[in-house]
């Protein structure tokens, strides 16, 4: 049998105290699979700083690593800093450092550009303090001009000082492969985990797949579709496919798998469950 492999969890800050409850449910559930650590997201712009961080605090109290999203549109040294130093001081040791979504009608301001800036300013502020992921596109960043300006952006972080990366989801894993290997003869030589999105709603699939970039195969689309409204068939079909596609990338020997979890812990559950007896 193959060994186990690393495991973590993202998680969004919930909004509400319904959602923070809720997700302290989700969180105890998903333990019980000891993951390497949990992220929790940053809203556009930082517009969840203090519910990011707030749950990051609980994670750690839970007696779990935890990685803060960090994102640097619109940030200042100072207030990056500033942050930084608020992490330290709650035992925060990861973090993904990530350039951030533009809150919508805002130009790009702050002293920041690229993802790249802000890890080699974490760095140069904190030394090794941190352990530093960042953002990898198998299927190309939507804003990326092209596949090569995308792979130079993920080698220039790679080299700004980043410790290991985790992939945007894909449901294709030659694409993923595929951009290894062409990191890795740039001179990347960081583990690349690859994130993974079970499939429990087809329409909330639909949306977040067109917004940030990642290919839903025309296979499973139709699939999807033919299912209609009919949520078990819909669940059922998407233990199989990603259980599937996380069983190819075990056994190629990736060096772990990053669910996204939408602060849900039933697919995720299910999906590792199988992996294990496989």
């Amino acid at each position: 049998m193959t060994k186990p492999l690393p495991i973590s969890f993202e998680f969004f800050p919930p909004k509400t105290p319904e959602g923070a409850a809720k997700l302290r449910v989700t969180r105890a559930a998903l333990y019980a699979h000891k993951p390497e650590f949990c992220s929790v997201t940053f809203g556009a712009g930082g517009s969840t700083q203090e519910g990011t961080f707030a749950a990051v605090k609980e994670i750690l109290a839970e007696g779990v690593p935890a990685a803060s999203h960090f994102s640097c549109v619109g940030a200042t040294k100072a207030t990056v800093r500033e942050q930084l130093a608020q992490l330290q001081a709650m035992g925060v040791k990861r973090l993904v450092a990530l350039r951030g979504d533009l809150p919508s009608g805002y130009g790009m301001g702050g002293e920041f550009h690229y993802a790249s800036d802000l890890v080699a300013f974490i760095r140069a502020e904190t030394g090794d303090a941190f352990h530093i992921e960042v953002a990898a596109y198998p299927e190309i960043h939507p804003q990326a001009k092209s596949a090569e300006a995308d792979l130079q952006a993920f080698v220039t972080k790679v080299k700004a000082g980043a410790n290991s990366a985790i992939t945007q989801y894909f449901f294709n894993s030659d694409a993923y492969f595929r951009f290894v290997d062409d990191a890795y003869k740039l001179g990347v030589d960081v583990p690349v985990v690859p994130g993974i999105m079970p499939i429990t709603s087809s329409t909330q699939l639909m949306r977040f797949s067109d917004a940030c970039g990642a290919e839903i195969p025309r296979w499973i689309r139709l699939r999807l579709q033919g299912f209609g409204d009919d949520t078990a068939s819909i669940k059922a079909f998407g233990l199989d496919v990603v259980t599937d596609l996380c069983d190819q990338l075990h056994t190629a020997g990736v060096p772990g798998i990053h669910f996204y979890t939408m602060n849900q812990s039933g697919a995720c559950s299910e999906i590792i469950q199988r992996l294990r007896l496989a």
